[in-house]
């Protein structure tokens, strides 16, 4: 178990790569995201993107999964109060081959609550060439060691 003496600022992780094919792609759409974009081929192709692009909410929930699974779910967390923002940089087609990454970006004791302590973190998704195409950061307490 991972607790918050665990942690430092700068630390990061790589989790990995995935890509979404057409068929995943439109079917997550129809479900959670049913734009043309994300679910018509025919007026996909006549865009500037030429192409079905992949909804920003499946690249940042494949992120999140992934940082789930390489941290938090081993980690004494007690809960977030959410995430700070998501921003989707730049246009993911399907096929294209992304990387998952997180890092700490701030730790501070709590406050209030001296079992405890605030880890703010920011989750991203960069392409084959590096460029980041999705972040997110929110904050999570995590429990101190007992």
């Amino acid at each position: 178990m991972r607790y918050f003496e665990s942690f430092s600022v700068g630390d990061k992780w790589e989790f990995g790569s995935w890509s979404v094919d057409e068929k995943e792609a439109i079917d997550f759409a129809l479900e959670y995201d049913p734009q043309p974009i994300h679910t018509d081929a025919a007026m996909a192709a006549n865009t500037h993107f030429g192409c079905i692009v992949v909804s920003g909410w499946q690249t940042t929930l494949k992120c999140i999964r992934r940082f789930v699974d390489g941290v938090m779910k081993d980690t004494a967390g007690l809960a977030s109060p959410g995430v700070d923002g998501i921003r989707w940089l730049l246009p993911v087609k399907v096929g294209q081959t992304l990387t998952a990454f997180a890092k700490d970006i701030d730790i501070q004791n709590s406050e209030t609550k001296p079992d405890r302590g605030k880890l703010w973190f920011e989750a991203y998704a960069e392409n084959e060439d590096g460029d980041k195409v999705m972040t997110t950061g929110g904050m999570s307490f995590i429990a101190k060691k007992p």
